[in-house]
C-alpha cells in the first residue's frame, strides 16, 4: 500500500491517540518524513525490534509494540494452554516510554488469555533472563534499546530457556505479526487495571534478592574478598539505567566499598550527563573516573541502561586511569576464571570458554595453556546461550565463561544473556585476588601481553541512513564476498571465511566447510595471525568492521592496525 495512503488512514483512525494524531499532523506536507515513517514496517528479527521512537509503521511506538505482541501471543497460543499458563515475563529499562511499551505488551498478552509476570521497577536484561528460567515461563519480553542514543527504544523477545528467541521460533512469530494488517485495532485490556488484574503478577524486591543470592554463589575468591575487600575502592555508575539496585546490592553483600556517581544514579530517559549511554565509550565513564581520582579509587565500573554491558577503567603503572576494551576485559576475566578453577583443583575435564568469532583471538593460546576447549560462535549472545543449552541436553561440556568484544560477559548459567551485574562482581573480586597477592590487574594484563604477544583489536562502524539502510549494508558485504582478496595493506590473506555459505577458502583455492553458516559475514584470516571481519549489524544501521593484529609491542601492533584500517577502507571505496 502507498505510504501516503497509510499515513492518511492512521490520521483518520479513531484508535489513534490525540497526541499521536497531532504528531502526524505536524509532518503533513513533509513527504520525505512521511515516507520514512510509513514507507516500511519496522523489521522484527532474531533480536526483536529496535528503532527510533515516534509514530509510524517504521518507528517504535505503542502500535508497533502491540502488533509485535499480538504476533507473540498468537505463537504462544499455538503451544497450548500449558504454555499460556506458564506465561510471559515482561521487563523494561529507563528509556523514553519503556514503561508505557511494557504496559502495552502486558495489555495485549492478557487480552489473549496469557498470564504475565512484570517487574515493578525498571530492571536489567539478565534479571529478565533469570526470571524466565526461574518461573519456567514460555517467553520473555524486554523493552530496551540497550546502549543506543536516547532517541531509540527496542523490543527484545526471549525463549523459554532465557536466551533470545531462536531463529525458528522468531520466524513463526514474524509470520503472525505480518498477519496483523491494522496496527491500530489490536485488542487490549484496560491499562489502568493491569497491575491488579487476574493473571498478572508483579516482581519486586524479593526477586531482586533471589537473583543477587544466586550470583553470590558464583564467587571464585571469597577469601581474597574477605582479606582485601575493605581496602578496595570501587566507583560505579549505572549511567541512569537499571543496574544501580542489583549492582550495589551485590557489592554490599560481598562487603565491598562502592562509591556511586550520584549525578548518574537517577533514572533519566534523556541520559542528560552523557551523549550516548554506552560504557564501551570512554566519554561515558568520564564522571566515574573523575570521582575515582578525587577519592583515590582503584577501579571504575559502568553499566548501560539495561545493564547487560560492563565498562571498566583501571589504573596503569603510573597511577592514571585507562579504559579497558571489551576484549581486554574478556581476556582478563577468562584467564582469571581458568586460574581460579585450576588453583582450586576444580577444573572440569570438559570445561569450555565461548566467545564470538569477532572477539579477540588472544584467548585461544590462554585456553590451550589451561587445556580448556574454546568455542567460537556468531555475534549475538543467544548463540552462547544455545551452546550452554546444548551442553545441558547432551551432558557434554561445562560452561565456564563467555564473552563478546562489545563489553558483554557471562559466568554461570542462571541467565542466557550478557550480565553486567555478575561481571562487575567477577571483576571486583579479581582485583581483590591480585591485590591480595601483591600485584595489580594492569600488571597482569601486561604479563599476558608479554607471554602471548601484544594484540590490538579495533572496531570501525560505518553508519547508514534511510529506509534502505539495512539492504545497502548487505550489498556492501555481498560485493566483498564476490571479491577475491589476496592481501590488505601488505598483509597476506591466508584464508577467507564466508559465514553465509559456511565455506572457508584457502589462498590456494582449496575449500572446506565450517561449523557455522547462515550468518552474513566475511572474515579474512591474516598470515600474521590476526583478522579482518566485515559484518552488518543486526540491530542498527551500522556496518561493522573488526580488526585484530598482534605485534612485539604496543606501538608495533597499533601501527599495524592503523595500516590495516586505512588499506581496507580504500578497498571498500
Amino acid at each position: 500500500m502507498d505510504y501516503k495512503k497509510i499515513y492518511e488512514e492512521w490520521i483518520k483512525d479513531d484508535n489513534l491517540a490525540p497526541i499521536d494524531k497531532k504528531e502526524l499532523l505536524n509532518i503533513r506536507g513533509d513527504e520525505k518524513e512521511i515516507e520514512y515513517r510509513f514507507g516500511a514496517n519496522l523489521a522484527f528479527g532474531t533480536a526483536g525490534m529496535r528503532g527510533l521512537i515516534g509514530i509510524g509503521t517504521h518507528l517504535l511506538n505503542v502500535y508497533t509494540v502491540k502488533r509485535a505482541t499480538k504476533g507473540l501471543a498468537e505463537y504462544v497460543k499455538t503451544l497450548g494452554k500449558d504454555a499460556m499458563n506458564r506465561g510471559v515475563v515482561v521487563s523494561y529499562d529507563t528509556r523514553r516510554n519503556s514503561d508505557i511499551f511494557a504496559m502495552a505488551t502486558v495489555s495485549v498478552l492478557r487480552a489473549n488469555g496469557i498470564k504475565v509476570k512484570i517487574f515493578k521497577e525498571p530492571s536489567p536484561v539478565p534479571m529478565l533472563s533469570y526470571a524466565v528460567r526461574t518461573f519456567n515461563a514460555v517467553a520473555g519480553v524486554m523493552i530496551t534499546a540497550s546502549h543506543n542514543p536516547k532517541e531509540y527504544n527496542g523490543y527484545k523477545v526471549y525463549g523459554s530457556d532465557g536466551a533470545q528467541m531462536s531463529p525458528e521460533a522468531t520466524k513463526i512469530v514474524v509470520d503472525f505479526i505480518n498477519g496483523v494488517e491494522n496496527y491500530l485495532a489490536v485488542e487490549t485490556v484496560d491499562y489502568s487495571v493491569i497491575k491488579n488484574a487476574k493473571g498478572v503478577k508483579t516482581l519486586g524486591k524479593s526477586f531482586v534478592k533471589k537473583y543477587v543470592n544466586t550470583l553470590l554463589k558464583l564467587s571464585l575468591s571469597k577469601n581474597a574478598i574477605k582479606n582485601y575487600g575493605k581496602k578496595l575502592k570501587i566507583v560505579y555508575t549505572p549511567l541512569h539505567g537499571t543496574g544501580y539496585v542489583p549492582v550495589t546490592t551485590l557489592m554490599k553483600k560481598l562487603g565491598l566499598n562502592v562509591s556511586i556517581v550520584e549525578e548518574q544514579v537517577k533514572p533519566d530517559p534523556e541520559f542528560s550527563t552523557v551523549e550516548v549511554p554506552n560504557p564501551e565509550n570512554k566519554e561515558a565513564m568520564t564522571l566515574g573516573v573523575k570521582l575515582a581520582n578525587e577519592i583515590g579509587a582503584d577501579v571504575v565500573f559502568g553499566t548501560d541502561p539495561d545493564s547487560d554491558r560492563l565498562g571498566v577503567a583501571i589504573r596503569d603503572s603510573e597511577g592514571n586511569f585507562i579504559n579497558l576494551s571489551g576484549n581486554q576485559v574478556g581476556v582478563l576475566l577468562t584467564e582469571y576464571v581458568l586460574r581460579r578453577f585450576k588453583g582450586d583443583n576444580v577444573m572440569p575435564s570438559d570445561g569450555v570458554i565461548i566467545k564470538s568469532f569477532v572477539s579477540t583471538g588472544m584467548v585461544k593460546p590462554i585456553c590451550e595453556d589451561y587445556g580448556v576447549k574454546l568455542l567460537e560462535v556468531p555475534v549475538g549472545f543467544k548463540f552462547i546461550g544455545e551452546k550452554i543449552k546444548q551442553f545441558e541436553q547432551t551432558n557434554k561440556g561445562t560452561f565456564l565463561f563467555g564473552f563478546e568484544e562489545s563489553c558483554g560477559y557471562l559466568r554461570g548459567t542462571h541467565a542466557r544473556d550478557k550480565d553486567a551485574v555478575v561481571a562487575s562482581m567477577l571483576f571486583a573480586e579479581m582485583v581483590c585476588y591480585y591485590a591480595y597477592a601483591g600485584v595489580s590487574v594492569y600488571e597482569i594484563l601486561c604479563d599476558l601481553y608479554k607471554k602471548y604477544g601484544y594484540v590490538v583489536d579495533k572496531t570501525v562502524s560505518i553508519g547508514y541512513k534511510g529506509l534502505s539502510a539495512m539492504s545497502d549494508m548487505a550489498k556492501v558485504v555481498e560485493k566483498m564476498r564476490s571479491t577475491a582478496l589476496t592481501e590488505v595493506g601488505g598483509y597476506k590473506i591466508v584464508a577467507t571465511r564466508d559465514y553465509l555459505s559456511g565455506v572457508r577458502t584457502l589462498a590456494s583455492g582449496e575449500t572446506e566447510s565450517m561449523d557455522i553458516s547462515g550468518v552474513n559475514c566475511v572474515y579474512y584470516e591474516l598470515e600474521v595471525g590476526g583478522f579482518i571481519c566485515l559484518r552488518p549489524s543486526g540491530t542498527e544501521p551500522k556496518l561493522k568492521i573488526y580488526y585484530s593484529v598482534s605485534g612485539k609491542d604496543k606501538e608495533t601492533a597499533e601501527n599495524s592496525v592503523e595500516n590495516l584500517i586505512n588499506a581496507f577502507s580504500e578497498i571498500l571505496k
